[in-house]
């Protein structure tokens, strides 16, 4: 089922509704249209009321409804579809395994996810592209590359998207020389033309390895058109290793591409904030302004018990805000007892410093963080999902809240996911 416009889904949504008798056909249908469009809040909670109402679901209720639960990091439900599945002695079944291992490691359970694909009878090669994929998204790039040649080792022929896990695995891990090998084994070896997904991961490779020039000979030299993500791949390795000159070859090229691309804006605003070059910084938010480009709002998503909340910067809409910001205040002062200072860079350079602080303190990360410190007992992992890549300074302040409180905390932004242990992030500060 394809995408489908806004409106189409609320009509769609009214005559459900208005249905005097709704068949289990009807409820999967409506669930496919909310997770085939990305309205993951609206799938979860309609298989919620599912339950309430009594209606017993089926494997494709249950497995259309596990994606949209890895995506919010909706563990809670995940693992109660989990029990059902097991309930219901519907295993085994290859596509509901491996929805439930991609769906674990999305929650930031990577255990559970492996004690999934090791429990299963027969495994394709969709299964070990999925675990692959959990370990590499984790930061564990050996043990995903381990996992690929054990598949390899097993006789099975990798295709283009287990190439995309793996690479992406070695991306994540910095592991240069072990994916330019498998690059290289796609053409030479297993006859796979490269796509664009493939492009963008030895770019991000190159990038992570400060290999800026060599990644953008490899760009220049890529036998298909490069497009947003290749570049934007490169941009955003310049914007860490403050490479201007090549950053400016890239968000030119992006700007072509994608001119209402509100992201790669940000990329560049941030490169030039980087490098002190503020008059720049300006004249990037000016043209944004021009253009009618506005920045996406940044929402934090989490679970808790059987509802999902979101949060936004500054956000004091929820019931228990004043709570929530006593909470973050008294965490704040901990992590600044520990040198925790607000990376204010990225912010405009034309405010005062105390309120750039202001304004990074209230970022939706930190008060999804809060919101959980103060509902979940002590020892349980925070888990947040972010509609944007997480700033510097959350992901300071998460570290260092990780730190002070003992906890876990799994940060999923749009770019990986974040493992953050005593301190320690899985992404290794690069991301």
């Amino acid at each position: 089922m394809g995408s489908a416009k806004a409106e189409d889904i609320l009509f769609v949504r009214k005559v459900f509704d208005e249905m005097q008798f709704k068949e289990l056909i009807s409820w999967n249908a409506m669930l496919a249209i909310y997770a085939n469009n990305r309205y993951h809040v609206k799938a979860v909670e309609l298989f919620l009321r599912m339950e309430k109402d009594g209606v017993e679901p089926d494997s494709v209720t249950l497995a259309t409804v596990l994606p949209p639960c890895g995506e919010l990091s909706a563990f809670s439900v995940g693992k109660r579809i989990h029990e059902i599945i097991k309930r219901k002695r519907i295993l085994p079944n290859s596509f509901l395994e491996n929805a439930l291992t991609d769906m674990y490691a999305s929650c930031g359970c990577l255990k559970d996810a492996r004690e999934v694909f090791d429990c299963m009878s027969s495994r394709d090669v969709i299964s070990w592209t999925s675990i692959v994929s959990a370990y590499g998204k984790h930061g564990h790039g050996r043990e995903a590359v381990d996992l690929f040649e054990k598949m390899l080792g097993q006789g099975l022929e990798p295709d283009s998207i287990a190439f995309v896990a793996v690479l992406a695995a070695c991306s994540h891990s910095g592991l240069l020389d072990v994916g330019k090998r498998y690059f290289d084994s796609m053409t030479c070896r297993y006859h796979i033309t490269p796509k664009t997904e493939h492009y963008t991961c030895m770019v991000d490779l190159l990038g992570r390895a400060a290999c800026i020039s060599e990644a953008y000979d490899f760009i220049r030299t890529m036998p298909i058109e490069p497009n947003e993500r290749v570049w934007g791949a490169l941009l955003q390795a310049c914007r860490i290793h403050s490479n201007m000159d090549i950053g400016l070859v890239a968000a030119d090229s992006l700007f072509r591409l994608v001119p209402e691309q509100t992201g790669y804006y940000v990329l560049l605003s941030n490169m030039y904030a980087r490098a002190g070059r503020w008059a720049d910084v300006t004249l990037v938010r000016s043209v944004m302004a021009d253009k009618g480009i506005k920045k996406l709002p940044g929402a934090s998503i989490v679970e808790l018990g059987d509802r999902v909340h979101t949060f936004h910067i500054g956000d004091r809409c929820h019931p228990q805000s004043e709570m929530i910001y006593q909470k973050l205040d008294e965490l704040l002062q901990k992590i600044r007892g520990m040198g925790y200072n607000p990376e204010v860079e990225a912010t405009l350079h034309d405010i005062e410093e105390e309120d750039k602080e202001g304004h990074l303190s209230v970022h939706s990360e930190k008060l999804a963080i809060a919101f959980l410190l103060i509902n979940t007992s002590p020892g349980t992992p925070i888990r947040v999902t972010m509609n944007l890549r997480t700033c510097g300074d959350c992901h300071l302040a998460a570290k260092l809240i990780s730190t002070i409180t003992s906890r876990e905390i799994i940060l999923k932004d749009t770019n990986r996911i974040h493992h953050i242990v005593q301190g320690i992030c899985s992404c290794g500060d690069y991301w």
